[in-house]
């Protein structure tokens, strides 16, 4: 899942629900990045506007189910969090308590993007993060990113002001891209040919 006529569906999801949180301001920069590339599509998942039930509440949740659904079809995913008391932010649990289980981030590239106000970064909440993805199948990438005193690298129109920093969160499109082009195309393109013949597949997605 993921690829279709070469296209590639990455979903990346915001682990904070402030209004004007920094969170969104850095994803942003990935999707912009991801956007360059015409054969890329980007599902922006805020879990402040799905009504996401708590752990163990409700199994059939129909936002659940649309979240699962989407993370299923996609190539990669991006998770996106600030750093909360030394972890990664109770939001960003709640979405991924309702992946399902077994979880549909298993099997699925995963980049980290962490920010917090502290001068040491996010580097806590993006430990704990690769942990929680790492334990229920995820595959959680090298170079995660972590953005230091995040409030003097953003402007409140969301603009980053360090072009170094702009170019590290950047950095982390290619790097998950870079990933799925070279393990996962490749997988998916052999699974079709050995599905359908590969007299059926499109030379575009041969050629990828």
């Amino acid at each position: 899942m993921g690829t279709s006529s070469g296209g590639i569906r990455i979903v990346v999801i915001n682990g904070s629900v402030r209004p004007g949180n920094y969170t969104r301001m850095a994803s942003r920069l990935v999707v912009d990045e991801l956007g360059k590339d015409p054969r890329v599509s980007v599902d922006l998942i805020d879990p402040g506007t799905l009504s996401l039930p708590q752990p163990g509440t409700d199994l059939d949740s129909p936002a659940a189910r649309s979240l699962q659904t989407k993370v299923a079809e996609a190539a990669g995913v991006v998770l996106a969090t600030p750093e909360y008391h030394g972890s990664f932010s109770s939001a960003m649990k709640l979405v991924i308590e309702n992946l399902g289980f077994p979880s549909t981030l298993a099997g699925k590239p995963v980049a980290l993007l962490g920010v917090a106000a502290g001068s040491i970064g996010a580097i806590k909440s993006l430990e704990h993060l690769r942990a929680v993805v790492s334990h229920v199948g995820g595959l959680a990438l090298p170079l995660p990113v972590s953005v230091a005193n995040v409030q003097r690298v953003f402007d409140r129109d969301g603009n980053c002001l360090e072009p170094a920093t702009e170019k590290l969160i950047r950095g982390l499109a290619a790097n998950l891209l870079r990933y799925i082009r070279q393990n996962v195309c490749p997988r998916l393109t052999l699974e079709r040919i050995l599905r359908d013949g590969i007299e059926n597949v499109p030379l575009d997605i041969l050629a990828a």
